[in-house]
């Protein structure tokens, strides 16, 4: 049995603390959490309270808050333990094993390099897991992929799935015990029913697949962006290495930039208007015609609010090759960084598959 307690404090929202990337950390190395507890650290006696039941009725408790009050977290444990801390992040009580982490993705890493060794030490069992990563995936899908899954896997082991930014992320996560031939099953289902979802079954980021993809066919490539302001560019850039296969980036927000720097047609412009099908594919196009990429993104959209009667998170993104140019047409939903986050995934996303 497992627990968390998040501290928060009582004059700010829960969500201000970034328990999730602890807990989803702790999660993808098969320590589940059978209960979470949220407390205000300023209550110390509910705090101390809390703790010392949970010592009695679990071998592993985690405590989770910022940074700032990780000495506060230490004492409280100490309070309802008796025991201090021999070392920074851990205290072992009897049968219980106390970690106070911190919240966001410095605990994420103590708690994959760290909590997790201990923990699988102390229940003498070892967990396994294979990723799957994805985009665009409709919801719809995604819940009858996860539940063709699950029955598969007969309750012999767990499935974790998020989304973000249309940027999702599976894992199937297993102990030694459970049959080969059944976690291989399971990520078969997963793998047919998501099919051109899929960029990668290994735990790697978009962008980093797109620049192995360009680096593996020799290939420049280009983006040309609008609503996006940089962010595909940004994305690619980030990637060690991506010096090799990135061109340019070319942040064509104003109607003449798009036609002096891309070669857009004002006739285009005018008639289509700057967000359109139209305008996506002669952004892409120009960058190719250029004869400096062999790969172009074009980004052209409303992050928000809603203009000219068109709705908000409508975008068009292309994607240009030697051969031919592809623009998809999005509806996306969410406020403007969302919109925009989101675009930039699905962008790469496109580019990836253009050449994989």
């Amino acid at each position: 049995m497992n627990a968390a307690v998040v501290l928060y404090n009582n004059r700010n929202p829960i969500l201000s603390v970034d328990f999730s990337a602890v807990t989803d950390a702790l999660l993808s190395g098969g320590v589940f959490l059978d209960e979470t507890l949220f407390l205000p650290y300023d209550a110390p006696s509910a705090v101390t309270s809390a703790l010392a039941r949970l010592k009695e009725e679990h071998r592993f408790v985690c405590v989770i808050c910022d940074r700032s009050i990780l000495g506060l977290a230490r004492e409280a444990v100490f309070s309802a333990t008796g025991k201090k801390f021999t070392e920074e992040y851990f205290s072992e009580v009897a049968d219980c094993l106390f970690a106070v982490l911190p919240a966001g993705e410095k605990g994420k890493e103590i708690a994959k390099s760290e909590t997790i060794p201990l923990v699988d030490e102390r229940r003498g069992n070892s967990y396994c897991r294979s990723v799957i990563r994805t985009a665009g995936v409709p919801p719809e899908t995604l819940r009858t992929a996860m539940q063709h899954a699950e029955e598969a896997g007969e309750g012999k082991l767990s499935l974790h799935a998020e989304t973000r930014f249309q940027n999702g992320r599976i894992e199937v996560i297993y102990d030694r015990n459970t049959p080969k031939m059944t976690a291989d099953e399971v990520v078969r289902i997963l793998a047919t029913e998501l099919g051109d979802h899929i960029y990668s079954m290994e735990d790697e980021e978009l962008a980093f697949r797109l620049v192995e993809a360009l680096k593996l066919r020799r290939m420049k490539i280009a983006t040309a962006e609008s609503f996006t302001g940089g962010g595909v560019g940004g994305a690619i850039v980030s990637v060690p290495g991506a010096s090799s296969v990135f061109y340019e980036g070319l942040n064509t927000y104003d109607s003449a930039s798009k036609e002096d720097r891309l070669g857009v047609s004002h006739f285009t412009l005018q008639t289509k208007g700057a967000v359109s099908d139209e305008v996506a594919y002669e952004m892409a196009a120009g960058l190719i015609h250029q004869g400096k990429c062999d790969l172009s993104i074009a980004t052209t959209g409303f992050a928000g609010p809603e203009t000219d009667g068109r709705p908000a998170g409508l975008c068009y993104l292309a994607v240009g090759t030697k051969e031919n140019v592809r623009v998809y047409r999005c509806q996306l939903a969410g406020d403007r960084e969302t919109v925009t986050k989101s675009a930039i995934e699905l962008a790469l996303f496109y580019a990836y598959r253009a050449i994989k």
